[in-house]
């Protein structure tokens, strides 16, 4: 691809100042006490220090919409029969922020671990949080439960069955390796589990995967190396790397030399880009690492001649419309940017992001853009087909999901 237009009016950058732009409630950056960072508090809740924390609550509301009667084993989200059976793939999903807290009481049990919030609390409705502490108070306590490849054997298997629910085809998991092995949890259970539940899930279900590593820009390249290397025995089952965590003051171009190792050692490439970080991170996400697709990447409409190019290029676009309301990056969902994105010729699919932790899984990040920003069906069915277009699938497989999807929309 051609480089990129610069930024005007001097350099994107300038936009909240510099390199750092302001903080947006509720991204996953470093909580709000800056004596503890984003890794020590997850080694704290890993050995179960919860000082200067307060019990999380469990909301009584499930996600965006009530619950209807299990299928597949689970209760879903009471959706729209059109967007509950409407054919899709998942591009967008951190298999961590999937931990709902019947799970976690469960695990809590199994290894012996208090259990990260009140037990008395109603066990599979939603996490409540008002601020980016709050989630990352949440996030990182839960996390700790996840000790033993059964433990992520479970937890993905959990998702899939929720997936298979809504109607997901195919989904690209990602997860954060170094979230886990800073935890003492080796490197092979973490993986082992997954790609485990997964290949049993397509089996099962239907739903054929990938596996995305993500390193965490929190930490320094020097890291992301390191663990790279510990990826390398698993290239068979790790199809891409990515970026995420904190974004604000860690632009893409501090993972330079480590993408291109990656790239060179044959993994596909996607980043964590303009979503509290300025539009200049997505130049520098294609420029530089040379992904093959962006995740979240609202902030692009800040810069009209990118976002051009970009819809030139076809780059996809992994947006998440709850996480992006519920963490401050849209007002509301009638503000999100997802239709003026479609709008400008991006190709935007709708993912869940955390959905344990956000209201709801990418069925109801469907019925949000619908509700919110007056999607027809026949956008619906588009935004469908685009999660197909982006994914890393072989060409044979992608002409079949569409062609469902096609007959889907004819059918309805």
């Amino acid at each position: 691809m051609s480089r990129l237009p610069n930024a005007e009016n001097d350099d994107l950058a300038q936009h909240h100042g510099g390199d750092k732009p302001a903080p947006r409630r509720g991204s996953k950056g470093d909580p709000a006490n800056p004596t503890m960072s984003r890794e020590a508090r997850t080694r704290a809740a890993a050995a179960g220090d919860h000082s200067g924390t307060t019990t999380p609550e469990i909301n009584s509301d499930a996600g965006y919409h009530g619950r209807t009667k299990p299928r597949h084993g689970v209760a879903i989200l009471n959706l729209p029969a059109f967007i509950q059976h409407l054919p899709k793939a998942e591009l967008h999903l951190h298999i961590e922020g999937t931990l709902e807290p019947g799970l976690i009481l469960k695990l809590a049990a199994r290894n012996n671990i208090p259990v990260p919030f009140n037990p008395s609390a109603q066990a599979g409705a939603s996490y409540r949080f008002s601020n980016l502490d709050g989630f990352l108070d949440i996030y990182f306590r839960s996390m700790a439960v996840l000790r033993t490849e059964e433990d992520f054997y479970d937890l993905t298997s959990a998702y899939l069955e929720r997936a298979a629910a809504q109607a997901v085809r195919h989904t690209e998991i990602f997860f954060d390796p170094q979230a886990h092995t800073s935890r003492s949890v080796d490197f092979a259970q973490v993986c082992g589990g997954i790609s485990r539940a997964l290949h049993d899930g397509e089996q099962r279900l239907g739903i054929t995967s990938r596996l995305i590593m993500c390193f965490l820009r929190h930490l320094d390249e020097g890291d992301a190396m390191k663990t790279l290397e510990q990826a390398m025995p698993f290239r068979k089952v790790i199809y891409g790397v990515g970026l995420d965590s904190t974004e604000t003051g860690n632009p893409p171009r501090k993972f330079k030399r480590a993408f291109a190792k990656a790239r060179d050692a044959g993994f596909a490439l996607v980043a964590h880009a303009g979503e509290e970080g300025p539009a200049s991170y997505v130049r520098e996400a294609v420029e530089i690492l040379e992904v093959q697709r962006i995740d979240h990447g609202c902030r692009v409409l800040e810069h009209p001649a990118l976002t051009e190019e970009l819809a030139r290029s076809r780059i996809p676009f992994t947006v998440c419309p709850l996480s992006n309301v519920k963490l401050g990056v849209a007002n509301a969902i009638e503000e999100h940017p997802a239709k003026r994105m479609l709008d400008a010729g991006l190709m935007v699919t709708i993912n869940s992001d955390d959905p344990a932790f956000f209201g709801g899984y990418v069925g109801e990040n469907y019925q949000a853009v619908q509700d919110g920003l007056g999607l027809d069906d026949r956008t619906l069915g588009e935004l469908a087909r685009n999660s197909f277009r982006a994914a890393f699938i072989d060409d044979e497989r992608k002409r079949e999901l569409l062609a469902e999807v096609d007959a889907y929309m004819v059918g309805s």
